[in-house]
């Protein structure tokens, strides 16, 4: 039987690719120390989604180990050796806010966690598929700079503008404010995209937007879709942060992340890079989803405008597909962010308005 590990296994994107990996046959390690509740709270815990996953998915194990343990994780890839095909890497500190707070840990989980598993890789499975969850952060804040126009509910490039079908990977990274977060999230990307052209390893990098789904446990520093949805349902305030809410994000549903994880190791080349997020048929603005998500939970969202934007935040982010659905043209995006928002509001809505009772 294949095996596969997958990092950060009790997380959104890490659980998604358990369940689906252990469908299709592979026994599946999951690397997972519970970070985020350290990140965020306990209520952004991902110890009870790793319990479910040891309870419902047959062939799955998981390992309680941190990925800045460099023999522990060479240790384990040691053990696995023989059968290992693939590697997930969505393990991550995913927070801008948090990383300008303790920058240290920001980096060593983001970049040197990601070396460890590389020379793991390396010593151990060479051949096996190196798949790395990235993020558009590693452009900085570049696209603050595209010549944006201002609608009444969002900003919008140009119909003529060359990104206006999506972001591709030609836009450059340098000269720009990335965060700290983006800092520690592109050397690890550097790395990954290295280790496949000097090594030969089979590798990507998929730099992502907005990565959500009805599993996320979202916060305010992180997961802008499940927790404004959150929000809105608990009768939390919500501050939004800078462009007056008419920044865009595009969001992907996990589980068409993970779909286009398989699709690329069913194919896989080395030094692979591609933006991948919801694009154009999956975006929205900010005044947008609030208004979705008072539409769909049927209460309002109490929020404030902040004149002040985080550090390195996006105007506007929407991918451009077009460079991996031409080396995967099966692949295609199947969930919109309406149907995104109300499988979240669905999944969760019990809970929340149980939580707001007490």
């Amino acid at each position: 039987m294949p095996t596969a590990i997958v990092t950060g296994s009790g997380g959104l994107v890490g659980s998604e690719a358990v369940r689906h990996f252990a469908a299709a046959g592979y026994y599946v390690i999951g690397i997972e120390n519970d970070m985020r509740s350290h990140f965020f709270g306990g209520e952004a815990s991902t110890r009870p989604t790793s319990e479910r996953l040891v309870a419902e998915v047959d062939g799955f194990r998981w390992e309680d180990l941190d990925i800045r343990d460099g023999d522990g994780v060479s240790a384990l890839f040691a053990r696995h050796a023989g059968a290992l095909d693939l590697i997930v890497h969505a393990a991550a500190q995913p927070s801008h806010d948090w990383a300008a707070r303790d920058p240290r840990t920001d980096f060593t989980i983001n970049a040197e966690g990601t070396l460890n598993l590389l020379e793991a890789a390396r010593a151990h499975a060479p051949d096996a598929t190196f798949i790395y969850t990235s993020t558009n952060k590693v452009y900085g804040d570049r696209p603050n700079f595209l010549p944006l126009e201002e609608q009444a509910t969002r900003l919008e490039l140009p119909a003529d503008h060359r990104w206006h079908g999506g972001i591709d990977t030609e836009m450059p990274i340098d000269r720009t404010t990335h965060s700290l977060f983006g800092v520690s999230k592109a050397s690890a990307d550097l790395l990954v995209q290295e280790y496949g052209r000097y090594f030969q390893m089979p590798t990507v990098c998929l730099r992502a937007g907005c990565i959500t789904g009805p599993q996320h446990a979202g916060t305010e520093l992180h997961g802008f879709l499940a927790y404004l949805m959150k929000a809105t349902v608990t009768e939390t305030p919500y501050t939004i942060f800078g462009y007056a809410g008419k920044q865009v994000r595009d969001n992907i549903h996990a589980r068409d992340l993970v779909s286009a994880f398989a699709a690329f190791h069913a194919s896989p080349h080395s030094a692979a890079v591609y933006n991948l997020g919801g694009g154009r048929e999956s975006n929205v603005s900010m005044l947008e989803a609030i208004e979705l998500c008072q539409e769909i939970a049927g209460c309002e969202l109490h929020y404030t405008l902040s004149d002040e934007a985080r550090i390195g935040d996006h105007r506007w982010w929407i991918s451009s597909l077009a460079e991996f659905k031409a080396d995967y043209p099966a692949w295609a995006i199947t969930c919109g962010i309406e149907e995104i928002l109300r499988e979240i509001y669905e999944h969760n809505v019990e809970q929340w308005t149980a939580s707001r009772a007490r």
